[in-house]
């Protein structure tokens, strides 16, 4: 069945996403929303993202792909231990969705919608652990990632207040975006518990997003081994969702915090290439974030809630919003 003309990315996730999946990987469904956490309804308004992560064979076209990967320490094709094919759609408005006209201080109307590749490496040493994510994404900033539509048909929905400025909204820009993050994991035991602290280091690069980050984050509960990352939010591309079914309960709670360097926000900035709403972004932002993953037979729920410091001159107040996502094995 043909796309229509709004939905013309379609073909190209399609494409993207196609590729034999493997017999035993997990399904990974999370959303992220201001209302979680806040009960607000502004500036990153809404993201859904569903995640197929696998072990991929010897034989698996992304071992080819780290084998030739830059100088980074440990990526190999031998090293790579889960892979996730992501697809996802995200709403950005200004606060005062109700208003029409252009609201200058506040931060542009952008639908986004992306397909995106994985690659996880984690590496067991005596006593801590090291975890590395590679990342592409690719996508459209725009109309035709139908913001505009979904938005107001929620609306419409659960009776919320109509927006109407999707007028001034972005306009249509693909993107491009290659991320990567390496995080040191302390291992000890803390008060009968399984105990998991350290550093992180990041960074960005495309002309969606381009910063550098750093951050210090915890995990501490039962059957940590089970799982292997905690939870990220946007803007860092999604932490690795696989995990290992099994008979006994697991659960962490997670704690984490971030800085970055934002060289570059489309999504504040406006359009690259053609004229459009923008705000001033603030070149240093930070993130915390507290949660908590359970784990059971095959299936996993995580639930995360993060602060956010002003990401743009004039901004009034703090972002606060939260993330729930649900894993299964298939």
């Amino acid at each position: 069945m043909p796309c229509h003309p709004s939905l013309r990315p379609c073909l190209f996730v399609t494409l993207f996403t196609v590729p034999m999946l493997a017999p035993a990987a997990t399904l990974s469904i999370k959303a992220e929303n201001d209302i979680l956490s806040s009960g607000s309804d502004g500036h990153y308004s809404n993201g859904l993202e569903v995640i197929w992560g696998f072990e991929p064979e010897q034989s698996h076209w992304s071992r080819s792909i780290a084998n030739v990967l830059p100088g980074w320490s440990g990526w190999s094709g031998e090293a790579v231990d889960n892979v996730a094919y992501r697809f996802g759609h995200q709403l950005y408005t200004p606060e005062e969705i109700e208003i029409g006209q252009l609201i200058e201080d506040d931060r542009p109307y952008a639908g986004l919608m992306f397909a995106g590749l994985s690659l996880f490496a984690d590496t067991q040493h005596d006593g801590w652990r090291s975890a590395e994510g590679l990342h592409l994404d690719i996508g459209i900033v725009g109309p035709a990632a139908g913001g505009k539509r979904l938005q107001r048909a929620v609306h419409r929905i659960t009776d919320s207040d109509e927006p109407r400025g999707w007028d001034n909204q972005l306009e249509n820009e693909p993107f491009v975006n290659l991320a990567y993050q390496h995080r040191w994991w302390l291992q000890e035991r803390f008060a009968g518990l399984e105990l998991e602290y350290g550093p992180s280091l990041g960074f960005s690069l495309g002309n969606l997003y381009t910063y550098a980050s750093a951050g210090l984050g915890a995990r501490i509960g039962q059957n940590l081994g089970r799982s292997f990352s905690i939870p990220a939010v946007t803007p860092a591309q999604s932490g690795s969702q696989f995990f290992r079914p099994g008979s006994d309960f697991g659960w962490y709670g997670f704690a984490n915090v971030e800085g970055r360097y934002m060289a570059q926000n489309m999504l504040l900035d406006g359009n690259t290439f053609e004229d459009s709403h923008s705000v001033d972004h603030r070149e240093w932002v930070g993130d915390a974030k507290l949660g908590v993953a359970l784990t059971w037979s095959r299936w996993q729920l995580a639930f995360a809630s993060v602060w956010r410091t002003h990401e743009f001159e004039g901004q009034h107040e703090h972002d606060q919003f939260g993330s729930i996502t649900l894993s299964t094995w298939l």
